[in-house]
């Protein structure tokens, strides 16, 4: 990788960052206001601390997706809502641009969420690139969770509570993600995966697989 094309793809981590902060900020404040919360009570019901529900809402942080995914559950809306890739029936684009890339790895991945519903049901499309030696970790999600995954290129290891697989490119992969679970690449070359969440807040049985 060229120093120029290293250079420029900071540039625009940094832009990126930026947009998405003052969308979440700007999103949080309205939706904390229209449930009529205050910071503390928002605080209790999502177990974000203060501080950083503070942070966000003035656009200095830049909260993980488990924090996101805890707030907006608490305000009964979706990431997508937050960041502004929520569709509206009966159809919605987002341009590649409006995309919003809510995790990088610290040797160039990314996991940009491509368009979602709006909540308190979420569905929600990502694209993931992840470099050699890179992990994310990922709290579990709420009971019935499901997440559904194409591996585009390279070797994705997969942990899910004890259990951990490898999987090829070329494979797909249906997971219940109400356990604590992992992506991993720890394979050689750039992995490459699109992934679909369907985290359902209502009532329902639990889906067999």
């Amino acid at each position: 990788m060229t120093m120029e094309k290293k250079v420029n793809i900071l540039t625009d981590a940094v832009t990126d960052v930026e947009r998405v902060s003052a969308t979440v900020s700007m999103n949080m404040k309205l939706f904390r206001r229209q449930n009529g919360l205050s910071l503390d009570e928002l605080s209790k019901r999502s177990g974000v601390s203060k501080g950083m529900l503070v942070e966000i809402e003035k656009g200095t942080a830049n909260p993980s997706i488990a924090t996101l995914c805890r707030a907006a559950t608490a305000l009964g809306v979706s990431v997508a809502d937050f960041v502004g890739v929520a569709s509206s029936f009966p159809i919605r684009i987002v341009p590649l641009e409006n995309a919003s890339t809510l995790w990088r790895g610290p040797n160039g991945g990314s996991a940009t969420l491509l368009v979602g519903t709006n909540g308190p049901d979420e569905i929600e499309l990502w694209r993931w690139t992840m470099f050699p030696g890179e992990i994310f970790e990922s709290p579990g999600h709420s009971p019935g969770t499901l997440e559904l995954l194409n591996i585009e290129a390279g070797e994705l290891t997969f942990r899910l509570g004890d259990t951990e697989q490898t999987i090829e490119a070329g494979s797909s992969v249906l997971a219940q993600t109400e356990s604590p679970h992992a992506y991993m690449n720890n394979g050689n070359g750039e992995l490459r995966f699109v992934m679909a969440v369907a985290e359902l807040h209502r009532p329902r049985a639990r889906t067999s697989i």
